[in-house]
């Protein structure tokens, strides 16, 4: 027999609705390495991913900015030997001063847009090495073309052409932007690949 002590004896039903909650065990401690947020499991991929579409996007960004860098090197190029070809004739007098400078003067506003707007590109893109190189051949043709002398036909002038040996300082200064120009091209190609073969 059971002897009654004021009290109930009962079973506790764990698996009716009003049981006690039964404890739970602590959790493990998260480390740093498995995530800096609380689920381990879901949120660490979600973040490489993240990361990898960003890194992604970035090198397809460098590779547009390296194509377009390479056509406009191209033309910049053209316009040298373009430049250096028409100064030639008139110093061989195969052709006048006037037609030569008017001729000139048509490409010297494409040339000074073409080499900004690479210059700025790379700026965006935070290829400094490239940037500082392009930034004085770019500051010299702004430079150039704002103090051009009021009554002046242009940079290239039939009247001033011929005095102080402006002449030869031309097809000098049409010589080191080829050569600059060629030294950009094998660079813009070479970043381009690279650009391509990381992707």
């Amino acid at each position: 027999m059971h002897q009654n002590y004021g009290f109930r004896l009962f079973k506790v039903d764990h698996n009716s609705r009003h049981a006690a909650p039964r404890r739970r065990g602590r959790r493990a401690p998260v480390s740093w390495d498995q995530g800096l947020s609380g689920r381990v499991g879901v949120r660490q991929p979600v973040l490489r991913k993240k990361r990898r579409r960003r890194r992604r996007r970035r090198r397809r960004m460098e590779v547009v900015v390296f194509v377009f860098s390479l056509l406009d090197c191209c033309a910049l190029i053209f316009l040298s030997v373009y430049f250096i070809i028409t100064l030639s004739d008139l110093e061989c007098d195969y052709i006048n001063a006037r037609s030569c400078c008017s001729k000139l003067n048509k490409w010297v506003i494409p040339e000074l847009i073409g080499h900004a707007i690479v210059t700025v590109l790379m700026l965006i893109s935070l290829h400094w090495f490239i940037f500082l190189l392009n930034l004085p051949v770019a500051t010299w043709n702004i430079y150039r073309f704002i103090m051009v002398p009021s009554g002046n036909m242009g940079v290239f002038d039939p009247t001033e052409i011929h005095n102080r040996g402006q002449l030869k300082s031309h097809m000098k200064e049409a010589m080191i932007k080829l050569g600059f120009h060629l030294l950009c091209f094998f660079m813009y190609l070479y970043s381009m690949i690279l650009a391509l073969i990381n992707d």
